[in-house]
């Protein structure tokens, strides 16, 4: 199958400022025009919501000649979707890079002139604004710092220095959201101003996931103590706690609307999906009998479906529909309806609504599709009708369908190694 590739010419990216100022314990450019603010060039995407008064520029895509690291192994770092999963950044050995979902192609690349690695990478939406970390074994920048690059630029246009490693970015219109091990920060994305600081336990993965429809931002992190989830509502100004496993989070979700937590413990065997507002378990789902590291969770679009890859080599499709259950009894589906009935029915929770009990038996998957156990693996819907998008820490990338009402094995559709695209004919 032929695989597609664009990308820009290389680019020598800038040294971040060696001379920041302090705010709070932490730094951004002393130099205004390096500063975030409401009339900076800050990218908008027309699917998110126009807080910082940014401005739209397509990312760049004009064919150039390869970059020197296409003639060279490349390693990935880091690989994520962006926020719609219309996108996927790798953060490589040699610099940053961003792929076209559907169809799939390489958008451009940013390589840098001497071998420098990024280890953390986080898109906005489909524009040109992006915020990265140095990582690997020759990080480009150091761990502690957050750069934040404008591509239609070319430079970059702000900075954070964190008192820690960083260990993950989230990225909305309005707020850059940064992890470190102990602690979450939430930033202002005009300024960069600290909007709040959150304390966590001991959290390596950076586990956090934002909501990223229009309105004001749900968050969710790990909370203070061993399998508890914090949940910070900042339309109500609300911080909701929910004891989601016993054992340690491994994993999480959210919905873009902030209304469903999907959540999975160091066991790995089970995944429960919450009522954020509430914190009431909506859902149990079980992903096998034996202990298993969960690599991702994801919902789809509409929250009808969640998939789940794990280091057993196997990504799994478990339905949310309401009718899906044959668990439970009619007196406790109704009774939860009561709950649950101001729910809109354009959100979410409306796949819920007076149908489930408060817990029941854990569900099986509607389908699987297997995998070679040497990766680690990362799964999202895809915008055509029933399919998953599986990306490896090898390079692969697998569009695949699943049978929304026979289910088993998914049909593999489409299949491409994104590290050696300039081999392809």
């Amino acid at each position: 199958m032929a695989t597609l590739s664009a990308f820009s010419s290389p680019t020598s990216w800038p040294s971040p400022n060696p001379n920041p100022i302090t705010d709070s314990g932490f730094h951004s450019h002393s130099d205004p025009s390096h500063t975030v603010n409401s009339e900076s060039s800050l990218p908008h995407d027309h699917d998110q919501p126009n807080e910082a008064n940014i401005h739209a520029y397509p990312l760049h895509t004009s064919p150039q000649s390869p970059s020197p690291s296409s003639q060279l192994p490349v390693s990935l770092l880091h690989l994520t979707f962006n926020q719609d999963q219309v996108c996927f950044v790798a953060g490589t050995d040699y610099g940053l890079r961003v792929y076209n979902c559907d169809p799939f192609c390489e958008r451009f690349r940013r390589d840098f002139d001497r071998r420098g690695g990024i280890g953390v990478a986080e898109m906005l939406f489909k524009c040109n604004l992006f915020a990265v970390v140095g990582g690997g074994p020759d990080p480009q920048y150091p761990s502690n710092k957050v750069m934040i690059w404008d591509d239609h630029q070319s430079r970059f246009i702000g900075e954070l220095t964190m008192r820690s490693v960083v260990r993950a970015l989230r990225l909305r219109g309005d707020r850059i959201v940064v992890v470190l091990e102990h602690k979450v920060w939430v930033y202002n994305f005009a300024d960069l101003k600290v909007l709040q600081e959150i304390e966590t336990i001991a959290n390596p993965k950076g586990l956090c996931a934002v909501s990223y429809s229009a309105g004001s931002m749900v968050l969710v992190c790990p909370g203070l103590h061993k399998g508890h989830v914090r949940v910070e509502y900042y339309a109500s100004n609300r911080t909701k706690f929910i004891e989601a496993h016993a054992s340690t989070i491994a994993c999480l979700a959210l919905t873009s609307d902030g209304q469903l937590l999907a959540t999975a413990s160091t066991k790995g065997t089970l995944v429960r999906v919450f009522n954020t507002v509430d914190g009431t378990l909506l859902r149990e789902v079980r992903r096998g009998a034996d202990r298993a590291v969960i690599y991702s969770l994801a919902f789809s679009s509409a929250a009808e479906w969640l998939a789940v890859s794990s280091d057993k080599g196997t990504v799994h499709v478990f339905s949310l529909k309401a009718n899906s259950g044959s668990s439970g009894n009619d007196k406790s589906r109704s009774s939860l309806g009561g709950n649950l009935a101001t729910t809109s029915s354009n959100s979410s929770l409306s796949f819920f609504r007076g149908v489930l009990p408060k817990y029941f038996n854990s569900e099986w998957s509607v389908a699987q599709f297997h995998l070679l156990e040497t990766s680690q693996y990362i799964v999202a819907f895809g915008h055509q009708k029933n399919t998953v998008i599986i990306l490896g820490m090898d390079g692969s990338f697998y569009r695949c369908q699943f049978d929304p009402v026979n289910g088993g094995e998914m049909i593999q559709l489409e299949y491409h190694n994104f590290l050696k695209l300039e081999q392809a004919s």
